[in-house]
C-alpha cells in the first residue's frame, strides 16, 4: 500500500467543510473593501522567489521544493503566495493603466520543513494584497479587515501587534548599531542568530531562543530611529486604528527581515490554543514591485494559515447540511424511482437512496441511520398511480402526495 508523504495531509469530511466556510467567511468580508479574487499557478520560476524572498532566507536556502522540469528551467512549487500575485500584477500590466488593485487569494503552498501540529509541509493560506496606494489609512484599514474576518469565524480576544521598519535609510542605519549590538555579546548568542549577524540581522530580533530573548532585552528600538515622514505615517496609521476601535500593543522586536518590507507590520495573535500564537501576519512592501518589476508602485498584504485558523475557529458556526431526503423503491419500480430522483434534483433537493436496493426494512433503517427528515417510498402503487408515498421521520405522518406536492413540502 502506498502512504501518504510526509508533512502532507487528507482532507475530507469536517476539514473540507471547514475549509469552505473559511473561504465563504473571507469572500463575505473582503468583498466588503472591495476586494477581489485572484487565481495563480502552485508552480512558478525559482528565480520569482530567489529575487522577492531572497536567497539568504530559509525559505529559498532551506525549504523549497524546486526542480528542474523536462524543458530544463528551475521551477518552485511556490513557498507563500505574495510573489505569485505580484508578478501575475506586474505581467497583466495593471502598473501602467490603473495601478490601484485590491486582490485576496487562497491556495495551497508548499515548505520542506519540520512538521508540526497544525503545521504541514502542504498548508494552506488566504491572503491579501494592495497595490498602488500607500496611505495610513488603508495600513489601519487591512488590519481591521483581518480582525473583522477572524472574529466573523469565532476567533475572539485577538491581540494586533505593530511595529514600523520605517524607510531604507532609517533602516541602514538602525542595522548598524544593531550589528553593533550584537558583537558585543556575539558568544551568548545562538547559532541561528549569529548566522543572521551577516545576512539578516533584523531577524534575529525576531528570535524564540530563550537565551536571545534574553540578550535581545536591552537592544535598541528601531522607533527611534525613524526619520520624521516615517514616524507621523506610523502615529496616524495608529490614530485610525484608535478612531476604529481596535486595539493594539507595539512590539519593538516585529521585524520582517527581507529589504523590500518597509513602514507598517502587522501580526493578530490569538491565545485560544494555550501559547499565544500569531494567526495572520502582513506588512507593507513598497519596494517589491520595484525589485521585481522597476516600477515604484506601493503594495501592502497579509497572509493567514487556513489550518492554524481551522483550529481556532468555532465549529458551532457551520450550519448543518440539511440531510435532504431517501427514496426508498424496489427493482419492480426502478423506472419510475429514476424518474423521481431527476424532479427531485432539478428543485435543488438533496436525495439519498441504495444502488442496489434490498428489503423495505433494510432501506428504512439505513435512512433513519442517516438520520434523514423525509422519506419517499415508491412502491408499485405509487408508480402505477404516479404518485410518492411521504413519510417525515420527526412526526411520524405518512402519506400520499403528487410529485408537485412533495417538492413543495420538501423544499
Amino acid at each position: 500500500m502506498i502512504n501518504i508523504l510526509k508533512g502532507m495531509k487528507d482532507r475530507h469530511s469536517d476539514d473540507v467543510k471547514k475549509y469552505d466556510f473559511i473561504m465563504d467567511t473571507a469572500k463575505k468580508i473582503f468583498s466588503k473593501y472591495n476586494f477581489e479574487k485572484i487565481i495563480t499557478p502552485i508552480l512558478e520560476e525559482t528565480e520569482l522567489f530567489r529575487r522577492s524572498v531572497g536567497d539568504e532566507t530559509d525559505v529559498v536556502s532551506k525549504e523549497m521544493y524546486d526542480f528542474i522540469d523536462k524543458g530544463g528551467r528551475s521551477v518552485t512549487m511556490r513557498p507563500e503566495g505574495t510573489a505569485g500575485v505580484v508578478r501575475a500584477y506586474l505581467e497583466a500590466g495593471f502598473h501602467k493603466a490603473d495601478p490601484i488593485v485590491k486582490w485576496y487569494y487562497n491556495g495551497p503552498m508548499y515548505r520542506y520543513e519540520a512538521p508540526q501540529k497544525g503545521r504541514y509541509r502542504e498548508f494552506h493560506q488566504v491572503g491579501t494584497e494592495v497595490f498602488g496606494i500607500r496611505n495610513p489609512y488603508l495600513d489601519a484599514e487591512i488590519i481591521k479587515m483581518g480582525c473583522d474576518f477572524l472574529e466573523e469565524l469565532g476567533i475572539k480576544d485577538l491581540t494586533v501587534e505593530l511595529n514600523s521598519l520605517g524607510n531604507v535609510e532609517s533602516r541602514k542605519r538602525y542595522i548598524n548599531d544593531l550589528k553593533d549590538f550584537m558583537a558585543q555579546r556575539f558568544d551568548k548568542l545562538s547559532e541561528d542568530s549569529k548566522r543572521r549577524y551577516e545576512k539578516n540581522p533584523l531577524r534575529a530580533l525576531d528570535s524564540k531562543d530563550k537565551g536571545d530573548q534574553e540578550q535581545f532585552k536591552d537592544a535598541p528600538k528601531l522607533y527611534d530611529y525613524l526619520d520624521e515622514e516615517s514616524r507621523e505615517y506610523f502615529e496616524e496609521m495608529k490614530k485610525y486604528l484608535e478612531i476604529m476601535g481596535i486595539s493594539y500593543k507595539e512590539n519593538p522586536k516585529l521585524v520582517r527581515g527581507l529589504d523590500y518590507y518597509s513602514d507598517t507590520v502587522f501580526e493578530i495573535k490569538s491565545d485560544k490554543l494555550g501559547a499565544q500564537s500569531t494567526v495572520l501576519a502582513g506588512g507593507r512592501y513598497d519596494r517589491l514591485l520595484e525589485i521585481m518589476g522597476k516600477v515604484k508602485i506601493p503594495g501592502i498584504g497579509f497572509a493567514a494559515g487556513m489550518e492554524r485558523i481551522a483550529m481556532l475557529m468555532d465549529d458551532s458556526l457551520i450550519k448543518e447540511e440539511k440531510k435532504g431526503v431517501y427514496i426508498i423503491y424496489f427493482n419492480e419500480t426502478k423506472e419510475y424511482f429514476i424518474k423521481i430522483a431527476d424532479i427531485m434534483r432539478q428543485n435543488n433537493i438533496k436525495i439519498n437512496f441504495d444502488y442496489n436496493p434490498k428489503s423495505f426494512n433494510a432501506q428504512i433503517k439505513k435512512a433513519n441511520k442517516i438520520n434523514v427528515e423525509y422519506v419517499i417510498i415508491l412502491g408499485e402503487e405509487e408508480k402505477d398511480e404516479n404518485i410518492v408515498t411521504l413519510k417525515n421521520f420527526i412526526t411520524g405522518e405518512q402519506k400520499k402526495y403528487s410529485v408537485d406536492e412533495v417538492v413543495n413540502i420538501i423544499k
